[in-house]
């Protein structure tokens, strides 16, 4: 496994990090030296997850904590305007942008129980528009801003949370259309983006035990299968060991599953285990 000294130091960006897989990021990258500017809505001023714990501050103040540079800066990262102050800012005071994780999601927001038990045709758009709008586009805008910096420094590492097997439905018309889009975003960014020296790819976290998936499973009478997942953390370790690799290159536009990448770079979860990827 290599050392995390090629992440000390480095500025990165993780969208949607006050929970979750986005917050087990921010800390590893922490964890490894990294300074890790943390967006999101929930601040410790607004709440719009009042059922849910977590803010950008929070995970912020962990990462600093864990020894890295912790900055939470508020974002709607369905706001063009927002999205373009964001990277202002970046530009300004550091200069440089090294990694950045489109982890923001939404769409489950208040249909928790309807969207995989409902055919397409039977539910509300808006859980479209917010897919979309707070999911696939937001990638996209994000990357939009922060290709240039990159490619000025002619390095960089961009990462789009996904989950997606080819041929595989994930259960929802509107979340498999929006997931696969993302891959195919990686996939296409990567074309371009290759001869500057970035790389682009789709990052597969396995059954992760966030916040929202204990909820669930303690709710519906499953905990028992929260023995089966991973935490947030183990995703993180992924994320610092591709920065970390010097032949990151040869991996631009491919989807790759956490599982796989702890075989090949050796990482485990924080319990020790080296949990396979998961297969639909």
């Amino acid at each position: 496994m290599l050392t995390n000294s090629l992440v000390n130091g480095k500025v990165a960006l993780v969208t949607g990090a006050s929970r979750g897989v986005g917050k087990g990021i921010a800390h590893e990258l922490g964890l490894a030296g990294a300074t890790v500017i943390i967006t999101g809505r929930s601040t410790r001023g607004s709440r719009p997850d009042e059922d849910r714990p977590g803010t950008i501050e929070d995970t912020a103040d962990l990462v600093t904590a864990s020894g890295g540079r912790g900055m939470a800066i508020p974002c709607d990262h369905t706001s063009n305007e927002d999205v373009k102050r964001l990277f202002a800012r970046i530009r300004n005071e550091f200069g440089r942008l090294d990694i950045l994780v489109n982890n923001v999601w939404g769409g489950y927001e208040g249909h928790e129980g309807k969207i995989f038990s409902k055919a397409f045709w039977e539910q509300d758009l808006e859980v479209w528009e917010a897919m979309f709008q707070a999911g696939l586009r937001a990638h996209f805008t994000a990357s939009y801003y922060a290709a240039p910096l990159m490619i000025t420094q002619q390095s960089g590492l961009i990462i789009n949370i996904s989950i997606g097997v080819a041929g595989k439905y994930l259960g929802n018309v509107m979340y498999d259309t929006c997931k696969t889009a993302d891959d195919r975003l990686a996939f296409a960014m990567a074309q371009e983006l290759r001869s500057h020296g970035v790389t682009a790819v789709a990052l597969y976290p396995g059954h992760t035990r966030t916040e929202r998936v204990e909820r669930i499973l303690t709710k519906t009478g499953q905990a028992d299968q929260l023995t089966e997942t991973h935490s947030p953390r183990y995703v993180g370790r992924a994320v610092v060991a591709l920065a970390q690799d010097p032949h990151l290159i040869d991996k631009t536009g491919q989807a790759l599953a956490t599982g796989d990448l702890a075989a090949q770079y050796g990482f485990t979860d924080v319990d020790g285990r080296l949990i396979p990827a998961f297969r639909f």
